[in-house]
């Protein structure tokens, strides 16, 4: 799953983002681009859960293709 997170500007945002997502999911595989501002996600969560999880730390995701 792809997501574009436009207020991940650095690498803390990244790592901020893959601790909410991990919360949910420890196993998730996060990659994390800050420049492009995208995230790829490997993770039994769904996107809503995903979506919710990043809401909540202050991370909005809009799926992206």
């Amino acid at each position: 799953m792809k997501f574009r997170v436009e207020n991940m500007t650095c690498g803390g945002c990244a790592r901020a983002v893959t601790a909410a997502i991990r919360e949910i999911d420890p196993d998730a595989v996060v990659n994390a681009a800050p420049a492009d501002r995208l995230i790829d996600v490997t993770s039994r969560a769904d996107a809503a859960q995903i979506s919710a999880a990043l809401d909540e730390a202050g991370f909005p995701a809009i799926p992206s293709a």
